[in-house]
């Protein structure tokens, strides 16, 4: 893992095409702005879990029912 240190408005740039800006710091928080092309899904890790736990229960739903 890389760990960063960034200020408000400072970005880190991935594989060239992912921008990741530091809009606000404060109350234990930071707030993030990603851009990212429309081909690259932006997720947070609870909603990816949420969907990946969908997708493997709809994929053996269809092996046990196809």
């Amino acid at each position: 893992m890389l760990v960063l240190t960034r200020k408000t408005g400072q970005e880190v740039i991935i594989a060239g095409e992912i921008r990741i800006t530091v809009t606000s710091i404060g109350d234990g928080r930071v707030k993030l702005g990603i851009s990212a092309p429309p081909h690259i899904k932006v997720d947070r890790a609870e909603v990816a879990a949420r969907i990946a736990a969908e997708e493997a229960e709809a994929s053996a739903l269809d092996l046990v029912c196809g």
